[in-house]
């Protein structure tokens, strides 16, 4: 069976962070592993508090997992200090774990900061040079890049900036973007490809950028090429706000096993 690790946050709504992570594995027929980074209170309304675990606790729980399982793709989320970024780099690179996701969490849906500024730069200097693909934001990818992006073309050069950073490709996501539909930009160190996907109406929105990674490491984990796979992430993503349940009073979960592989 392929297997799966999520490097991320717990989130006790159970919306995003891990718990979206071990679920949109599951729907994918991945099994999932998980190595917990901090414990989040937060709703669909925002997120009360937070506790960031020690870096040791998150190497030993990579370590132990890979040690007897091992996995096939990774991903990570919220890593809320800079020394649980540095941990996280060292254990990817001494482990030799393939396929790495990375989704530079930076802030919650409801706009609550999930990470500190010296995280931020550790993401840039030590982590993104192991990463497979970088799945980053508008929001994000202007702090990773260090511009702004207001063009298509902005958001080219925004990607080429990042993956100067080392990561072997990366993709700009959409969803904040001005545009009728979603369209996601994916640069793989050569070339430009645009995936366009329907932009679906709602609230339902808690944890789309968790989900979005973890489904891209579940395809990756499949043995899917990268470009065969965005589009069916999209897919995937979209279905899963359609077929929202409906919980909570600010920005729902999704479904997300409303298709099971």
């Amino acid at each position: 069976m392929r297997t799966a690790l999520t490097i991320a946050g717990s989130d006790s709504s159970g919306g995003a962070g891990v718990q979206a992570d071990l679920k949109t594995f599951a729907a994918h027929g991945v099994y999932g592993l998980s190595a917990i980074t901090a414990v989040t209170a937060q709703s669909t309304i925002g997120v009360t508090t937070f506790q960031a675990l020690s870096a040791e606790l998150v190497t030993a729980q990579i370590e132990a997992v890979m040690s007897d399982i091992g996995a096939h793709a990774a991903k990570t989320g919220m890593l809320a200090t800079a020394a649980i970024v540095e941990a996280v780099a060292a254990a990817v690179a001494d482990l030799e774990i393939p396929f790495l996701v990375v989704d530079p969490v930076m802030v919650a849906k409801s706009g609550d900061a999930l990470v500190d500024d010296d995280a931020v730069a550790i993401i840039r200097t030590e982590l993104l040079r192991h990463a497979r693909v970088v799945t980053p934001n508008i929001p994000e990818a202007e702090v990773l890049s260090g511009m702004t992006i207001r063009s298509d073309e902005d958001r080219r050069q925004a990607a080429r900036n990042i993956a100067a950073l080392g990561a072997a490709a990366v993709v700009i996501k959409g969803g904040h973007y001005p545009s009728s539909d979603i369209v996601d930009l994916l640069y793989d160190g050569e070339r430009f490809r645009d995936f366009r996907s329907e932009r679906v109406a709602g609230t339902s929105t808690h944890g789309t950028g968790c989900t979005f990674a973890a489904a891209l490491a579940a395809r990756l984990a499949l043995g899917d090429l990268l470009e065969d796979a965005v589009p069916k992430v999209q897919q995937y993503v979209a279905g899963a706000i359609k077929h929202a349940p409906g919980l909570g009073r600010g920005h729902g979960p999704m479904n997300h096993f409303w298709s099971v592989y």
